[in-house]
């Protein structure tokens, strides 16, 4: 039987599109605008933030909608707000007080704004270099409201995972509970994940699921594996997310966004012009 062809690609970033030094390589640039050139759209969708995507746009001459918060926030290119799924109010202080009892360093987003209670914690500054802005310091987050994530950060990868589990048994259907990095626990509304964001798109664009190629390297990822025709796992991405997938590529510091695309999008879809 004759598998539907790719006519979307939804990409993870970090760890995926980019570069462990966040650099979006040319040959990647290269490989979407050959997408491009063949009809097939492209898309984006991370667990950053939307201005922590902005970067992306001009390079990538992206017009379709950006999924920040891993599908909590979804805009246009322009930034304006398409789509916004907040975490239950009666959710968010549960869930900050489970993970600084865990030991974790606890970051929230709302709206445009990243709430930080200590900017010398581990990863602020890489976080601040990576998404091309700064924190905004507060003493508590009791009069937060409208948040769209929380992160729990920690050089403890063993513990993040631990809580990342402890969190989903606590707080159950309420919220999605995730890791998008080894050191980051994402916890946001319960239909803000990556396999929603492609449910998303398919409507939007009006492309079936199983016509979309998903591409990514964190178990975040492997729910938007589960709605796509063709998921492929990136080099660097854990034994577990690559069985979740059905093809695996090269890591993103060899070029494995690109590579992947080369190989099982474009080279299906105009069989032997692309390089491998």
């Amino acid at each position: 039987m004759t598998e539907p062809p790719i006519t979307a690609v939804l990409a993870d970033v970090d760890g995926t599109l980019v570069t462990q030094e966040k650099v979006l390589s040319e040959r990647a640039i290269a490989a979407v605008g050959r997408l491009r050139e063949q009809g097939i759209e492209f898309a984006v969708t991370s667990g950053r933030p939307p201005r922590g995507m902005s970067m992306l746009i001009e390079p990538l001459a992206l017009t379709t909608p950006i999924s920040a918060f891993n599908g909590g926030l979804i805009v246009r290119p322009d930034m304006s707000v398409l789509e916004q799924k907040t975490i239950p109010e009666a959710v968010v202080g549960p869930a900050i007080e489970l993970l600084s009892a865990a030991g974790l360093d606890v970051w929230l987003y709302s709206g445009a704004d990243w709430l930080v209670r200590d900017p010398k914690a581990p990863h602020v500054d890489r976080e601040s270099s990576t998404v091309r802005f700064g924190p905004t310091v507060v003493k508590g987050f009791d009069a937060v409201k409208d948040v769209a994530k929380i992160v729990g950060v920690s050089d403890n990868h063993d513990l993040v995972a631990a809580t990342t589990r402890q969190a989903r048994e606590k707080l159950g259907d309420h919220v999605s509970a995730a890791q998008s990095q080894p050191y980051y626990l994402d916890i946001t509304h319960p239909r803000a994940n990556k396999g929603e964001v492609v449910n998303y798109l398919s409507a939007q664009l009006g492309i079936p699921g199983s016509q979309f190629a998903t591409i990514g390297d964190m178990p975040n990822d492997v729910l938007m594996f589960a709605r796509s025709g063709l998921s492929i796992a990136m080099g660097n991405a854990s034994p577990e997310v690559q069985r979740a997938a059905r093809r695996v590529t090269a890591s993103n510091e060899q070029e494995g966004f690109a590579k992947a695309m080369e190989r099982f999008v474009l080279r299906a879809a105009t069989p032997g012009k692309q390089p491998l």
